[in-house]
C-alpha cells in the first residue's frame, strides 16, 4: 500500500508507475493524478492531450478518422509497440497518395482536383477520357497538367520529345508513307 502525494489516497503498489529513483521505486503520485498532472502541464503550454478511449481487445483506434476498428482493417508493423500501423488501412492510403502528390509534383490533392476541374474533367489531349494522371515535364519537374492513363503513356513513349510526336502525328495522317503525285503517272515515294 502507498499513499498519493496528490490525491493523499492510499492505494495498492500497482495503482502507481514505477520509478527507479524514488526510494520505493514507485511514483509520487498514482496513474490518475500523474495522467491529470501530464494533462495540466500539456494544456497550460498551449497543447492538447488526446482523451484516452477504451478499446475491446482486438481493435485499435485510429488517430486520423477516430473510429475503432478491428485490427482485419489494419496492416501490421513490428517496430510499433503493439505491431500494428499507426493509422488504419483507408486513413493510410489517404495519407499515402496525399504524400505522393507532395513529394513527385509539389502539390497537394485540392490542387490537382482544382486542375481537373478547370479542364472540365477530361483529358488536355484525347478530350475523350476522364482525367486521372498527373502530368509533368521530367526535365524540370513542372505540372503541365492531368491526362487520362493512355495520353500520359504515351506521351512517356514519346519520351516527351516534340520532334518524334510531330513525325508520329504526320505519320497517322498518312503524310510520311503515301506517295505524292509529282506529274501525271509519276510518283514520288516518301523518303
Amino acid at each position: 500500500m502507498k499513499r498519493c502525494s496528490r490525491c493523499k489516497r492510499v492505494q495498492i503498489r500497482e495503482a502507481f508507475a514505477s520509478n527507479r529513483a524514488m526510494r520505493d521505486g514507485l511514483q509520487a503520485y498514482c496513474r490518475e493524478c500523474q495522467a491529470e498532472h501530464y494533462k495540466q502541464k500539456q494544456e497550460a503550454k498551449g497543447r492538447m492531450v488526446r482523451v484516452k478511449v477504451p478499446v475491446p481487445s482486438g481493435h485499435k483506434r485510429c488517430p486520423q478518422c477516430g473510429e475503432i476498428r478491428p485490427h482485419s482493417q489494419w496492416e501490421r508493423n513490428k517496430t510499433s509497440s503493439d505491431g500494428w500501423a499507426s493509422y488504419c488501412r483507408d486513413c493510410r492510403a489517404q495519407r499515402n497518395r496525399a504524400l505522393y502528390f507532395k513529394r513527385h509534383y509539389g502539390i497537394t490533392e485540392d490542387e490537382r482536383d482544382a486542375m481537373i476541374e478547370a479542364q472540365g474533367g477530361s483529358c488536355l489531349l484525347c478530350r475523350i477520357a476522364p482525367a486521372e494522371h498527373v502530368d509533368h515535364d521530367h526535365q524540370t519537374g513542372k505540372v503541365r497538367g492531368v491526362l487520362c492513363f493512355s495520353c500520359n503513356a504515351a506521351l512517356g513513349q514519346f519520351k516527351d520529345r516534340p520532334d518524334v510526336m510531330r513525325r508520329a502525328a504526320a505519320y497517322v495522317e498518312g503524310n510520311l508513307w503515301n506517295p505524292t503525285l509529282v506529274a501525271q503517272g509519276v510518283y514520288r515515294q516518301p523518303s
